[in-house]
C-alpha cells in the first residue's frame, strides 16, 4: 500500500481474506505470490490503516434455530437526537438483529433479523421491537431466500 491506496496485490490479499479470514500467512503468501515476510507486513499494515477492521466466524442461521429473515422498516415517533440514541442503542442489544441501519427517506431504519418462523417473528415484535423506545410504525418482508451475502466490499 502506497499513500494509503491499495495496489492490485493489497487487493488480492483482501479478496483471499475475505474468502478465508483463517487462511495461513504462508497460505495467503502463495496464494498472492509473495513471501510470507512480505505479505506479512502487507496485512498488518492493511490492518493499521483501517482497510481490514476484524476477522469473524460467520454461523448458519439454519443450524442456530433461526432460519428465517425478516427485513423491518421502523420509523419512530420524534425525530430528536433522544430518540435517536434512544432507540439504536437498545437496537444494538438485541441479539436477533443481525443488520441495522439508519434511513433517509419514508423510514427511519431498516433492521435485518433473524427468527424461527412467525411465531419468532411475532414474539420478537411484541416481546422486543414494540416495546423500544419511540417506535411508532414497522413495516415487515419475509426474505423467501438470500441470493448474495458478503460480509464487507469485494475490493
Amino acid at each position: 500500500m502506497k499513500d494509503g491506496q491499495l495496489d492490485d496485490i493489497d487487493r488480492h490479499i483482501l479478496r483471499t481474506l475475505s474468502r478465508d479470514g483463517r487462511i495461513s500467512n504462508q497460505k495467503l503468501a502463495d496464494t498472492v505470490n509473495l513471501s510470507p515476510t512480505p505479505c506479512w507486513h502487507r496485512v498488518k499494515a492493511l490492518e493499521e490503516a483501517g482497510f481490514i477492521t476484524g476477522y469473524a466466524a460467520v454461523f448458519d442461521q439454519r443450524r442456530m434455530g433461526v432460519p428465517d429473515t425478516v427485513i423491518i422498516e421502523v420509523t419512530v415517533d420524534r425525530h430528536d437526537d433522544e430518540i435517536f440514541k434512544a432507540f439504536s442503542d437498545a437496537l444494538a442489544e438485541l441479539p436477533e438483529v443481525t443488520e441495522a441501519y439508519l434511513l433517509s427517506g419514508e423510514y427511519d431504519y431498516l433492521i435485518k433479523v433473524a427468527v424461527a418462523g412467525t411465531e419468532g417473528y411475532e414474539n420478537f415484535l411484541r416481546q422486543k421491537l414494540y416495546k423500544l423506545p419511540g417506535v411508532r410504525h414497522t413495516r415487515s418482508t419475509f426474505a423467501l431466500r438470500c441470493l448474495k451475502r458478503s460480509p464487507s466490499v469485494n475490493p
